[in-house]
């Protein structure tokens, strides 16, 4: 039986485990952070990366402007964009 048929739902966790991959890879290649602060950069970061990625944003453009914002440059800007 394919379980794809029933309501439409994928039968593995793969949508869920890819956007994982980037921060499994890096941590492996650079054997992690060297302190708490940094971990918490790190998880941040890439929370933002893969949000903006899988909503087809720039990442560059995103994180220029949030730069500019926390510098007092220009408005705020959102990580998940309005519903309207």
């Amino acid at each position: 039986m394919d379980l794809r048929a029933r309501g439409g739902v994928e039968p593995t966790n793969n949508n869920a485990e890819r956007p994982l991959r980037r921060a499994v890879m890096w941590r492996r290649k650079s054997f992690g952070t060297q302190s708490e602060s940094g971990s918490r950069f790190l998880e941040r970061i890439l929370t933002v990366v893969t949000s903006l990625q899988q909503q087809g944003r720039d990442v560059q453009k995103y994180l220029t402007s949030a730069c500019a914002s926390l510098m007092g440059e220009s408005g705020s800007v959102r990580l998940i964009p309005d519903s309207g």
